[in-house]
């Protein structure tokens, strides 16, 4: 009785690890969009992203359409910004100086759609299929 209880034990045990890597083997395989760090700067406000690319293919090019939300909850603005390209199974930063705003009053950005997303064998809407997206800064990053 014992051992059947810890035989069954362990192959619950290893169900949830082999689920838990499928999940994270699922997440990498997208782009990963972080909002990094935002400045003030001359113009406006620098926004600083890290792009990492979990896909099999390198994306040649990829630009995403940003909705930026201030304190009130409404859009201040569309920005359309072009991440260029991203290497299978890389990251890279980018950053974006977006002229007439403050940076403390960006509450939330949504990325909207990636109008460009060209790579070999890449479909035109598969960069925005499981993108995973997150911010180190009080601004939230949604898409």
């Amino acid at each position: 009785m014992i051992r059947r209880t810890l035989l069954i034990s362990a192959m619950l045990s290893a169900a949830a690890v082999t689920g838990a890597a499928a999940q994270e083997a699922a997440k990498a395989k997208g782009l990963d969009v972080e909002l990094n760090a935002l400045a003030a700067s001359q113009k406006g406000c620098l926004f600083t992203f890290v792009a990492g690319n979990g896909f099999a293919q390198n994306v040649s090019k990829v630009s995403f359409e940003f909705v930026i939300f201030n304190d009130k909850g409404t859009v201040e603005r569309l920005a359309l910004l072009d991440f260029r390209d991203l290497p299978a199974g890389k990251s890279k930063v980018r950053q974006f100086d977006v002229p007439g705003i403050k940076c403390e009053t960006v509450k939330n950005l949504l990325i909207n759609d990636a109008p460009v997303c060209e790579g070999e064998g890449l479909d035109k809407g598969r960069c925005m299929d499981g993108i995973v997206t997150r911010s180190k800064t009080p601004a939230g990053l949604d898409g």
